[in-house]
């Protein structure tokens, strides 16, 4: 993928030079073989974080990069780009990481951050549950506050029950962001509880048989009693929607990101391949229908790339920024279905067959319209804005 990209530091265009080789090198020639086989890449994961990929939005006190979300958006991309699921698995680890980067007290963060920005330790996030996706206040995982005794704590603590759904990195992570109820008040009785893997009482239903992205694993995640020390709470206790939503923001554009990088690697296939098919003496790339489908693939690629890239400067400059991301994600994830689509029109018969990456994307594609909110809540986002 050959982008023009527009950044503010040279450490920044160092870093998205990092990211192309680790690319092209790294990830790119593992993508079809994993896919294919269901293979998790943890080692990706390791080879990231040691190259410092897993923290840049993060303070360099606790090893992340102090990068702005301009240059870490990008960076999903371009990994997005060569295999959607280590550019969405960068995403889905930056989202768990957030809660307790962002409210976590002082002792929380020197304790636990430079694990889990550093790449020793992969996150994932416990938000939907079975019945309760959209409607993220009807949960019904429930963390009782009582005395806990055992190995984790002794004083007062947190029991745990319930079940949580549709989590990408179960069952592989180190640590869970949990959302649970503390009590009944339905906007003010959710807590955030940082969950680390390997606790009595914790455990995984059977990996979801997925359209797409097969190598990422997602699945139910049971809590049965999990006990929790005190300090495991991230934030005020009733916080927890808040940190949530606020949390899934920025997640929203890390999923415009991973967009625009499927969309681009769809792209390239398309026009590569128009470049060199001949049919009646000509390049199929010389036809005017085709171009004109291929202009529009590249046009629609680039704004949506202006758009996650617009609302990510207005969460660097501190601004409101919700309503943004929404349409990015929107936006952005709308334009990669199509795009996708089109590469496998352009392609013929070869779009439809596994020799070509270009039924991969396409699969790959309908998630992003439905992870981090589906697109019509994301409607519902921007519609309740203009109503002001």
């Amino acid at each position: 993928m050959s982008v023009d990209r527009v950044l503010p530091t040279s450490e920044a265009r160092d870093l998205l030079d990092l990211t192309r080789e680790l690319a092209v090198k790294e990830v790119a020639p593992r993508a079809a073989a994993d896919e294919s086989a269901g293979r998790f890449p943890r080692d990706l994961f390791h080879l990231l974080g040691s190259s410092g990929l897993l923290g840049l939005p993060y303070p360099e006190e606790h090893g992340g990069a102090a990068q702005p979300y301009e240059v870490y958006l990008q960076v999903v991309e371009e990994l997005a780009a060569a295999w959607l699921a280590v550019g969405l698995g960068v995403s889905v680890h930056t989202l768990s990481c957030f809660p307790l980067a962002s409210y976590g007290t002082a002792a929380q963060r020197a304790g636990r951050l430079p694990g889990m920005i550093g790449g020793e330790r992969l996150g994932a996030y416990c938000l939907s549950e079975p019945q309760s996706g959209s409607d993220a206040a009807s949960m019904t995982t429930r963390a009782a506050a009582q005395p806990v005794t055992g190995p984790v704590t002794g004083g007062d603590g947190y029991v745990v029950d319930g079940v949580k759904a549709w989590t990408t990195h179960a069952g592989v992570a180190d640590f869970y962001t949990l959302l649970a109820r503390t009590s009944p008040d339905r906007t003010h009785g959710v807590s955030c509880f940082h969950v680390p893997a390997g606790l009595e009482g914790l455990s995984f239903g059977p990996p979801e048989r997925k359209m797409g992205m097969r190598s990422s694993p997602t699945a139910q995640v049971r809590f049965d009693a999990v006990r929790l020390p005190e300090d495991a709470r991230v934030g005020a206790e009733g916080e927890g929607l808040r940190i949530a939503l606020a949390a899934l923001d920025g997640g929203r554009l890390g999923i415009a990101a991973c967009a625009v990088g499927v969309a681009q690697a769809a792209f390239d296939v398309a026009s590569d391949y128009a470049r060199q098919r001949r049919q009646f003496g000509s390049r199929i790339v010389d036809f005017q229908g085709l171009a004109f489908m291929l202009a529009d693939m590249a046009t629609s690629i680039a704004a949506a790339r202006a758009l996650y890239l617009d609302a990510a400067r207005l969460r660097d400059a501190g601004r409101p920024y919700g309503t943004r991301a929404a349409m990015a994600k929107l936006f952005a994830t709308d334009v990669c279905m199509k795009v996708t689509t089109d590469a496998v029109q352009v392609l013929g018969g070869y779009g439809y067959v596994e020799d070509f990456p270009a039924e991969r994307y396409m699969r790959e594609a309908k998630v992003l319209q439905i992870v981090e909110g589906t697109n019509q809540i994301q409607r519902v986002v921007i519609g309740r804005a203009i109503a002001g």
